[in-house]
């Protein structure tokens, strides 16, 4: 892979990592915390948001090496839980205002993908936009699905940690404390797993195959 295509493809997700994570701080603000836009977190500046090893040399490293995967993520949009207006609820939003929005960005170029032979443009013009958008939706979707995977700090344990009854806490302390160990072991061993329902999905929204 050329070096400009790697940086194309870490320019797309970085972007879409940020709106993942500024979706995380509106949908916290609708439910009464301001934390995020006191700290300045609700801008779509990338530099607000970048971590150095999530958002720019994982990717890379996966690139790099063809990984089938390629997932990131930014640093974290800070909310308060015991300012939301509904503690339970509210911490369930937060955590899927990113996933949707990624899915929203997917199904969003997705429908653009299935009308635009009907623009009448170039074979030319039509592969290469076929192309960007493509990716747009590969990246969109990928983060979604990892992030939808229950293991700390992803938006997938807060969701499944929000419905556990309280005499579980030791599990959810668990989990947390050594979170970085089951993390890079899922994406050491069992990220591949992922890659099917990413096929899946994008055969759904844009109806090809990859």
């Amino acid at each position: 892979m050329q070096i400009t295509d790697a940086i194309f493809y870490i320019a797309i997700l970085i972007m879409s990592v940020v709106i993942h994570e500024v979706s995380h701080g509106f949908m916290a603000e609708y439910f009464g915390d301001k934390t995020a836009r006191n700290m300045g977190r609700l801008t779509m500046n990338p530099l607000k948001h970048l971590d150095m090893f999530g958002s720019i040399l994982l990717p890379a490293l996966l690139i790099l090496t063809k990984a089938p995967f390629l997932f990131g993520w930014a640093k974290p949009v800070p909310y308060n839980p015991n300012n939301l207006s509904d503690r339970k609820w509210g911490t369930v939003w937060v955590a899927s205002a990113g996933i949707l929005a990624n899915l929203f960005i997917a199904v969003f170029f997705g429908i653009l993908i299935r009308v635009m032979p009907s623009f009448g443009l170039s074979i030319e013009t039509l592969v290469s936009l076929l192309k960007v958008l493509s990716i747009i939706v590969i990246m969109n979707l990928a983060l979604a699905i990892f992030n939808l995977v229950p293991i700390p700090p992803l938006d997938g344990s807060k969701i499944l940690f929000s419905f556990l009854p309280s005499s579980l806490y030791y599990v959810v302390s668990f989990m947390e404390r050594y979170s970085l160990i089951f993390l890079f072991v899922f994406i050491a061993f069992f990220s591949d797993s992922l890659y099917p329902i990413l096929v899946f999905l994008y055969h759904l929204v844009t109806g090809l195959m990859f």
